[in-house]
Parts: C-alpha cells; structure tokens; sequence
C-alpha cells in the first residue's frame, strides 16, 4: 500500500489527461465512502479508493512512456526529445535543423541545410501543397486530426501521380473538404471556396476525380451535422438546437428530406424552431450563416411546416 501511494504522488499529474483520453468524466472522490484519497494503479489498470478498497475504474490508460528506467543514467539514455512525427510537414518532421549561431561555422552549416532541405520543384510543391491545407484549416477553424488526414491523403495521391497537371489548390481544397466529410466535420463547399484561391467549380470537380481515383468512401452528410454549429453562429441556445434536431428527424421519417440538400433543410428546421421558441431569427441572418439562399429556406420551410403540420406564427 505504502509502494501505491507513493506510485500515486508520482503519476498524479497524468491523472487529468488519463481521464480525458478514456473520455471518462474527472474521478475526485470514492462513491462508496467519500474519501479522496484515490490510487491510481498502472500495473492493474485500476483506480481504487485507499480507505475502504473499492475499485472504482478499470482499464485506465498509463500515458507514459513505453519503457523504464531505475536510475537517471537509465532514463537519460533512453529518454527521446524531439517533436514527434507529422505528416503535415514534407519531411514528416524527422530531419534535423541547424539553428543560428554565433560562430561562422554554424552559420555555414545552416546556409547548407537550407539549400538541401529542399531538393527540387516536386518538393517545392509539396511543401505549398501542405501549406495550403494548413492555411485552410486553420482558416475554417478544424482540428488538428482533420489536417494530419489531409497531408495524409495529399501523400497518396501523390504517390498515384493524381497531382500531375492539375492545380494543387483545386486538390488541396477537395481533400479538406473530403476529409471533413469522413470525419463527420461539418463544412459546407461553400465555406471552402470561400477561403480557397480556386472557384467552386474546380473543387467540385477535383472532389470527385479524387473519389474515384482514390476509391474514397464519402457517406452522405446529415442535416443533423450542420445544426449545432449554425446555432451556435446565429447565438441560439440548445433547446432551440435540440428543438430543430427534433424537426429533421421528423422530417426524414417522412421522407422529406430525400433528394433535398442537407444544409437547405438543417436551415429551415433551425429557422422554424428559432421563431416556436420566441427567439426569431430572419431568413436573411439564416441565409448568411448557412450559405443557403433566402428562397431556399422559404420553400423548405414552407414544405416543412405544411408537411409535419407545424404551427408557425411569424
């Protein structure tokens, strides 16, 4: 007991990030006796209370290191530094870089490090191809995963030979945009062509010569994706979110929603559900925030309302 407790103190600060990546929920306290004072034990995976015993959690997850060491010598030698591999740099992060110095032989070496870390045009424009998905990324706000997956599916194309002849920014902006779509991300084409160099056109046609070729795998979006984050844009709290979620489910039991698009119907349903709350919003400040044009928010709105025989008082 004395060795866990000790193991305790020495591990408790991996303690908040061991919960977050279980998608557990903070454990402070015992539920049987209310005592704090928590063990965390590596070895058996368990997190258990030190005054009566219960085992309250099985299976966490160690976030250390993958190996030991018994004395500093030991985790000296096999410590790594270093930041870890990406795919979103060309050389994946693994190269090695000559800072400045003070002496003239350091900055030799850095004028020689530059001239060969990139090596010809191909580099050249992969390195601005991965830019790019960086630039938009962060641009339309996307994790850090939804990148790595883009640079990821640039490689494979790359290594296809898709990019020859084409523009990188058409298949840059198609692999976020695809990307999104499998990560369940919502993103509309229009919010990419809008922070993309190249026309909506050029995206929608690489989009699908990238699906072909690279034998991609894009299920249809829900209009339910695009409700959370259109009520947050338009400040609408969440019994108007789970109220227009209500709508669309609704809506596609009877089959209202087949051959419409997605964000035209997650529109009127938050519209609609906006004005039974009292919190009306006009069709113009929807249409702003979704891209959906006015007249297509009044006739899914029309149909809608009709359909699901909603009573709606403007």
């Amino acid at each position: 007991m004395v060795a866990l407790e000790g193991d305790k103190e020495k591990k408790g600060d991996k303690k908040k990030g061991e919960d977050k990546a279980a998608g557990k929920e903070e454990i402070k306290e015992c539920p049987e006796c209310g005592s704090k004072s928590l063990v965390r034990d590596y070895g058996k995976a368990e997190i258990f209370c030190a005054d009566c015993g219960l085992v309250i959690s099985e299976n966490i997850v160690d976030l250390g290191p993958e190996w030991r060491a018994f004395d500093s010598e030991q985790m000296s030698r096999r410590a790594r530094v270093g930041a870890p591999m990406t795919y979103r740099i060309h050389d994946k992060g693994l190269s090695t870089i000559v800072t400045w110095g003070s002496q003239g032989q350091g900055q030799r070496l850095k004028k020689w490090q530059q001239r060969t870390h990139i090596a010809n045009t191909t580099e050249r424009s992969f390195i601005f191809a991965l830019s790019e998905i960086d630039r938009m990324a962060c641009a339309l706000r996307l994790p850090v995963n939804i990148r790595e997956a883009a640079s990821m599916l640039y490689r494979k194309a790359m290594k296809k030979r898709l990019i020859r002849g084409r523009s990188i920014e058409g298949i840059t902006s198609a692999l976020l945009y695809i990307t999104c779509r499998q990560y369940g991300v919502p993103r509309t084409l229009e919010e990419v062509r809008e922070i993309s160099r190249v026309e909506q056109k050029e995206i929608s046609r690489a989009y699908r010569f990238l699906l072909r070729e690279l034998n991609l795998k894009v299920s249809p979006a829900s209009p339910v994706d695009f409700v959370p984050r259109f009520c947050s844009l338009l400040n609408l709290g969440g019994d108007i979110r789970s109220k227009a979620i209500e709508i669309i489910k609704k809506a596609a039991e009877a089959e209202l929603t087949n051959g419409r698009g997605p964000i035209g119907i997650a529109a009127a349903a938050i519209y609609i559900a906006a004005i039974l709350s009292g919190e009306h919003r006009t069709q113009k400040e929807v249409s702003d925030v979704t891209g959906v044009t006015e007249v297509t928010i009044r006739n899914r709105y029309k149909e809608l309302s009709e359909q699901l025989e909603i009573d709606v008082l403007l």
